[in-house]
């Protein structure tokens, strides 16, 4: 494998926002990009080659073909994929060659993954990914872990992302991602159901009045367009990451009451876009309404029409 990051040939698993963010930025640099992702044999293959051949990624056709073309792989799929992701790529894996877990999946899936690719002499590094990638991009923060993680760190940020290493340990990173989700996942989830709820009784401004005398740090009408636009255009994703925020917390001994209800609010309002109440996903309008009112009155239409 070659030494030198920017020679790499970096295999993307995984080519939705996250991976086409990652490959944009890395082609930027000349780094050569391959990817692979179920989804350009469906609907939306389309659009995705469409961006590959903007960018110049080589699309490969499988699992196993972008593994064994590839000096350092990152997978960023869907919480529920980590393991199954990491299982295909084990079975075509270079001896030595870096697999970095992207995805937000809890301490016991990263080291399940971990014992696959380490097991077919790969190099596993768990990432957890500390906010929003879009603002912040390649540059997100990303904290390591693993027996790797300390020799990856420079080599990634050489290439222009900004990890830190968390632990030598597998699990302690994703342990944190996970337990932050807990609140910022939640928070989306209650302000949904918080401001629907108080717009149904018409007492929405009183109820933001006495939130921002509680917390006066928060724009709460912004936090609330915000929450409204993330949950509306990635509620599915954020729903599969909170079961494993679930898991996280039953591994600790907990019961998961607060993360079973985000998950099940978080899908909800995914089932809801998907029926087209939000609008067409993937035009311009879509989850981009600065007035959470406008979203909030929709699915209240929604539950009378159904009454």
């Amino acid at each position: 494998m070659a030494g030198d990051p920017r020679r790499w040939q970096i295999g993307l698993v995984g080519y939705g926002e996250v991976g086409r963010i990652l490959a944009e930025d890395l082609r930027e640099q000349d780094i050569k990009v391959s990817a692979y992702d179920i989804k350009l044999g469906g609907e939306q293959g389309a659009a995705l080659k469409e961006h590959a051949a903007k960018f110049g990624v080589a699309l490969a056709t499988s699992h196993a073909e972008l593994t064994a073309r590839s000096d350092f792989i990152i997978s960023a799929v869907t919480a529920s994929q980590a393991v199954p992701v990491a299982k295909a790529c084990a079975s075509a894996i270079n001896q030595g060659t870096w697999f970095l877990d992207f995805n937000s999946a809890s301490p016991g899936a990263k080291q399940r993954a971990a014992a696959l690719i380490d097991g077919a002499a790969g190099r596993y590094v768990e990432g957890a990914v500390m906010t929003s990638v879009p603002p912040y991009r390649i540059k997100v923060p990303l904290l390591l872990g693993g027996p790797g993680a300390r020799e990856l760190e420079p080599l990634l940020n050489a290439i222009g992302f900004a990890a830190k290493v968390a632990s030598d340990k597998l699990g302690v990173s994703s342990a944190v991602k996970m337990c932050r989700s807990i609140m910022i996942k939640g928070l989306e989830a209650m302000v949904i159901e918080s401001f629907t709820t108080a717009r149904a009784y018409g007492v929405e401004d009183a109820v933001l009045a006495s939130l921002a005398e509680t917390f006066p740090g928060i724009d709460w009408e912004q936090q609330g367009a915000y929450c409204f636009q993330r949950v509306i255009e990635h509620g599915r994703r954020r729903a599969e990451e909170v079961r494993e925020v679930a898991e996280t917390v039953r591994e600790a001994g907990l019961t998961p009451w607060s993360a079973q209800g985000t998950a099940e609010r978080q899908a909800w309002m995914a089932d809801l876009a998907d029926e087209g109440l939000f609008g067409i996903r993937g035009s311009r309008e879509f989850a981009r309404s600065v007035d959470w009112r406008i979203e909030a009155d929709r699915i209240l239409a929604r539950i009378n029409r159904t009454k």
